[in-house]
């Protein structure tokens, strides 16, 4: 069998993804990415983001999603930059699953900083003056460095779930289809993914507690509350090869 599109790596779906928010000082991360690339800014400041998830039938473009091994439980916190060609994409500074095989294979083949980690994802709906829905996460890392979250959102279900406004913070933070990765060897690689909008509804209200943010550099404390906190029940992804830069 031959990959009819040699752009494609696989296939998966993210489902149930919480976007946090933090307002942090752009030079506060720059100095925690490589040089080559430059901390974006909108507002005037940077953002530092904690995104909770379920990975979903994740599969090779040549293989059916396999029982056991194609789904598990992701939270990464990231930030985003631009490289030197103008190129606007994401800066993973840490990724926890709860899958050893994907903590594995994508620190291998995709040069990507992630941590095993017990996690747990839970959503249920309730009836009050709107249909509601409960989310909760909770994860905690394994491996070094260690560190835990746990977290929960309320979202009205009344409310649409609607694309991102081009031009808002909503878009700058969400619709982002570009990734760095820094191979072992210290240059950077870019990876692309492909999906239709996020369909976004805004969290009526929003708990966390965490020190992932602690854990790569850069400690919030518990006071300062999320600035930015959105929902999306989830998109099915494309997801493209590595290629080098330059």
């Amino acid at each position: 069998m031959q990959n009819s599109d040699h752009r494609t790596a696989g296939y998966q779906r993210w489902q149930k993804l919480t976007f946090l928010h933090w307002r942090i000082p752009a030079e506060r991360l720059q100095t925690l990415v490589p040089d080559e690339l430059t901390v974006e800014q909108f507002d005037g400041s940077a953002w530092l983001g904690l995104v909770p998830f379920s990975m979903e039938r994740i599969r090779p473009w040549w293989s059916p999603p396999m029982p056991g091994i194609s789904w598990f439980l992701e939270t990464n916190v990231r930030t985003y930059v631009v490289d030197r060609r103008g190129i606007r994409g994401v800066w993973f500074f840490s990724l926890d699953a709860n899958k050893q095989l994907a903590v594995s294979v994508a620190t291998r083949f995709w040069h990507l900083p992630y941590k095993m980690a017990k996690m747990t994802l839970t959503a249920k709906t309730h009836q009050g003056n709107a249909e509601q829905l409960r989310v909760e996460y909770h994860g905690l890392r394994r491996d070094l460095p260690h560190a835990e979250y746990r977290g929960s959102i309320n979202v009205n279900l009344s409310r649409p779930a609607v694309p991102a406004t081009p031009c808002t913070l909503d878009h700058f933070l969400v619709e982002r289809y570009i990734l760095f990765a820094q191979h072992r060897d210290g240059r950077l690689r870019t990876g692309e993914v492909h999906h239709e909008p996020y369909r976004i509804r805004p969290a009526d209200s929003c708990e966390v507690t965490q020190t992932l943010t602690a854990a790569m550099g850069c400690p919030i404390p518990s006071e300062h509350r999320p600035e930015h906190v959105v929902y999306s029940e989830g998109v099915n992804v494309r997801v493209s090869p590595l290629t080098s830069i330059g």
